[in-house]
């Protein structure tokens, strides 16, 4: 019995057809855990069940011998077969428990073009996956093996192999039912790829030499650029002498300039009215201040409601951006300064007149540049009034619309004083009404249920808001037994349901008895789950919502710190996903969320109540208009003083930028010379004294590039050379240590193929050997005698066998046996197959076909002594023999399929 427990996953528990092969409904088969003998007449389906097993776990049509391809399989005049297998998933190999529980559901399709597909359930229906990465998953998991003639042995496979006469196809037999085969096929594969892999090295090292060429070439060339380096270093020296000539140059031309502004120094009516505007400033700045206090506190309320306004805004965005781009540009003029005291020095002969109107021009360029300025400053301000007056306009828009809201709700309110079904709309009545008509007419298959929140109560009506949030959108829904009442609701729906806004419809098979939710549940002492605090009557509305939220894992906590400290204290309750307060917060193990509500809207018990709570709302819009109308006559008087407030900006900015502008210009003569004396000192640290004229030494240093440059063309950009001298080394480095990891690689691989060849021979004798030992065994027990010889470098297999004594046959060769002692010693054979092989159940079709009674009862009481000493193990044996001299067995199980009938071809085949 333990050993049960363990070892039985994967064994077949049940199996059906429907229009598959010949057969509009075959099944559902019930397999037992032992022992299952398919007894019937040809036709009657035995090979459809064995086809449809191994079609359904993965197999190819080839490997039924019934077709070439998979839509072979659909039955005439039918668009699709399909096929449902349950395996057993219990013991220590079940493949994912966790997901599939105890058993393991397997939906095959087959379509009429010949396209498989299927769903992977889990023991109570639910899809787990579509895939067949996961099917080959559990196939992988149970070692189950269809395409292996020692599990699923096809009368074809069998004649194929073991009734040929050729000693070569036993020996292949041999070597596919133990996956020998698989192993040698993979060495191959592998020898094949080494070869692959040697060649590749031949075509590297030939890459190699000539990778190695262009980088030899590359270090000739990367030597060569030292003829270079003498002429840079002359270059580099006659511009030090430039640099400190033109220092000495500019000191000469500089100093009446110096001169002409220490005069305009002494002129301080700028600065006079500088202060004057500052002290204007201060005292509207003071006005604003009083007045910020009581417009902070309007503008609160006002700025709630500005999201429509993103349009305008950027635009003024845009505006400052300009202005911004505007003041930028004022100072990139100032930067051109330095450049333009350079080429009056170097100029020669016009120097005095050019740089007066360069000065004159450039103080044009500012004069237009503030006039810009104060021009996009009224712009900003127009904007900034189209804000104002669009807030206005959405601030009445959306007080209106917040009025008809609770008009609406006050109206709902009072209708569902007679009827609470009011209060899931105001439409809800006549649908209900028109699906019970529907339903009364048959239309229905099963009557649909809903809005799901009216069929159900509070036990606790403290929890009321906490159940609303918790259930959101599903206490309106509705639920379907099947898509074709959903169809019909649906229309039903379409015609009562104002702006087309329909419930939702979840569609899901109506069962009889609520889910077991035991294991899943979450069961606290003090505080209740949400399926613990509702009352249903309906089991079909339990079951939608356990299915749809989880009701049985959600606790309901009325205290919400108390929540938040059962929840994230580090151990939260066992199976509970997340809890909800009195006040509807959500609370996780990791995060928490508020309700948007503050009352329960369908399951408040106190009518009353609501009323008086609307009509609370709708005064408090009113005061609200009224206090609006005060605030737009405050957002004039502060409008007003914002205006003088930009306008004293202006002003402000405006003189900062002419006072800024005088400073700056100032500045700028004596920055001139620094940065020339800077520059000169960073290109040479001590300062020369140079007699040569800059454009003499400009000359030189222009003849002395290009004599550089010619050399440059003749030899390629240094860089470029440099760049692949490193870039053939780095190729030819990287490619010699791939040559060399590949003939490692190789290396390795030789090693441990020499060594798993050497176990793979051990492994095929040592397979040969049990092999040998189990044969002899099945035979001693009939009395027989026989032998297996292997010769694995011919791949023959050849099997002799002497009868009982007085039967003997001098050759002892097989085929000098009669029909039913060759189809006993086959089975033999087959036997001892089984005993050096594992897999979680077996297959033989129509094993006893060639024997006569003695043999058939003696290979059927070695079968059934086998089948004993292995019941964690599933044997399925088909056959069109009687069965009725077998022992009566809770291990074995009979199936007798029913004789087609022969005058309706068409006709259904359910068994």
């Amino acid at each position: 019995t333990h050993m049960d427990n363990r070892s039985d996953a994967g064994i077949v528990e049940s199996i059906s057809m429907k229009n598959f092969m010949c057969h509009s409904h075959l099944g559902p088969f019930a397999f037992g855990s032992n022992v299952n003998f398919f007894v019937g007449n040809n036709g009657s389906g035995k090979s459809a069940v064995l086809t449809a097993l191994i079609v359904a776990l993965g197999g190819n049509a080839h490997a039924t011998n019934r077709g070439l391809s998979l839509k072979g399989f659909v039955k005439e005049g039918e668009n699709s077969a399909d096929v449902s297998i349950t395996l057993r998933n219990k013991g220590k190999d079940a493949y994912k428990p966790e997901v599939y529980s105890s058993a393991i559901i397997i939906d095959l399709r087959i379509t009429r073009d010949g396209l498989r597909s299927y769903k992977l359930k889990s023991k109570s229906g639910h899809i787990i996956s579509t895939k067949k990465e996961e099917l080959i998953s559990i196939l992988d998991n149970f070692n189950i093996q269809v395409n292996n003639p020692v599990s699923v042995l096809t009368q074809e496979m069998s004649k194929h192999f073991l009734h040929s006469k050729g000693e070569g196809d036993k020996y292949k037999f041999f070597m596919k039912a133990t996956q020998l085969d698989q192993m040698r096929e993979d060495f191959i594969y592998i020898k094949q790829t080494k070869h692959v892999t040697n060649d590749k090295i031949e075509q590297q090292n030939e890459g190699l030499k000539e990778l190695k060429r262009k980088y030899l070439e590359k270090e000739d060339r990367y030597k060569s650029l030292s003829s270079l380096d003498e002429l840079r270093d002359k270059l580099q020296e006659l511009q030090k002498q430039m640099a400190w000539a033109l220092v000495i140059e500019m000191e000469k031309d500089l100093e009446p300039v110096r001169e002409k502004l220490q005069a305009d120094r002494q002129s301080t009516e700028s600065e006079r009215k500088y202060k004057q505007i500052q002290e204007k400033l201060e005292a509207i700045t003071n006005q604003v201040q009083d007045l910020q206090p009581k417009c902070a506190e309007l503008k609160a309320e006002a700025q709630k409601r500005n999201t429509d306004l993103k349009t305008v805004e950027v635009r003024a965005k845009q505006m400052s951006l300009i202005l911004c781009y505007i003041s930028a540009s004022i100072m990139l003029l100032f930067s051109f300064f330095p450049s333009l005291f350079l080429s009056i020095s170097q100029a020669l002969g016009t120097e005095s007149q050019d740089r007066a109107n360069r000065v004159n021009q450039i103080q044009t360029d500012l004069e237009n540049l503030r006039h810009q300025i104060s021009t996009l400053g009224q712009q900003i301000d127009q904007y900034e009034h189209a804000i104002s007056r669009a807030k206005e306009e959405k601030e009445q828009a959306a007080l209106q619309r917040s009025i008809e809201a609770n008009k609406r709700n006050l109206l709902m309110v009072e209708r569902s004083r007679s009827n609470r079904l009011q209060r899931f709309g105001e439409h809800m009545p006549a649908l209900l009404n028109a699906i019970e008509e529907a339903h009364k007419r048959g239309q229905f298959k099963q009557k649909p249920r809903g809005p799901l929140g009216y069929l159900i109560s509070l036990k606790d009506t403290e929890l009321a808001l906490a159940v609303e949030v918790c259930l959101k959108g599903s206490l309106q829904a509705f639920t379907c037994d099947n898509h074709d009442d959903e169809r019909l609701l649906q229309s039903i729906m379409a015609k009562f349901c104002p702006g087309g806004r329909r419930p939702v419809i979840i569609t899901s098979q109506f069962l009889p008895q609520v889910h077991d939710t035991r294991r899943r549940a979450v069961n606290h002492p003090q505080y209740p789950s949400v399926l613990q605090a509702l009352e249903i009557q309906d089991p079909v509305v339990t079951n939608c919502l356990i299915d749809q939220r989880g009701i049985e894992s959600i606790l309901l906590i009325k205290n919400r710190t108390e929540a938040r400290r059962l929840m994230q204290g580090g151990n939260p309750p066992r199976n509970c996903t997340q809890a909800f307060s009195k006040e509807g917060d959500q609370i996780y193990n990791n995060r928490n969320y508020s309700a948007e509500q503050a009352r329960a809207k369908y399951f408040s018990g106190d009518v009353e109540e609501d009323i008086r709570c609307v009509l609370t709302n709708e005064n408090d819009r009113a005061q609200a208009n009224r206090f609006q109308q005060q605030m737009r006559k405050l957002d004039e008087d502060i409008k007003q003083n914002e205006s003088l407030l930009r306008r004293a900006h202006m002003e402000q900015k405006t003189t900062k930028v002419y006072f800024f502008n005088l400073k700056y210009v100032l500045f700028l003569f004596n920055f001139v010379f620094q940065a020339s004396s800077a520059k000169a000192s960073e290109i040479c640290a001590e300062r020369m004294d140079i007699s040569r004229t800059a454009r003499s030494l400009d000359t030189e240093i222009n003849r002395l590039k290009v004599k550089i440059s010619t050399q440059q063309d003749q030899q390629g950009d240094p860089k470029e050379i440099v760049r692949q001298y490193h870039e053939a080394l780095e190729n030819y480095k990287n490619t010699a240590q791939q040559v060399k990891n590949l003939k490692s690689f190789i290396n390795n691989l030789d090693k441990v193929m020499d060594h798993r060849l050497q176990v793979y021979a051990d492994l095929r004798s040592f397979m040969s050997a049990r092999c040998k030992y189990y044969f002899d065994s099945m035979l001693a027990q009939r009395g027989y005698s026989g032998s297996m010889t292997f010769d694995h470098k011919k791949e023959t297999l050849s099997i002799s066998v002497q009868p009982k004594k007085g039967k003997k046959n001098d050759s002892g060769d097989m085929r000098s046996l009669s029909g039913g002692e060759r189809s006993f010693s086959t089975v033999c054979f087959v036997l001892s197959l089984w005993a050096i092989t594992e897999a979680p159940f077996r297959c033989l079709d129509e094993f006893d076909v060639y024997m006569d009674m003695v043999n058939r009862r003696i290979s059927m009481d070695m079968m059934l002594r086998v089948a004993a000493s292995q019941r964690f193990r599933q044997f399925i044996f088909l056959t069109p023999q009687s069965m009725s001299s077998l022992p009566d067995s809770k291990f074995i199980q009979i199936h007798q399929l029913k004789d087609p009938d022969r005058d309706q071809s068409e006709a259904d085949g359910n068994q």
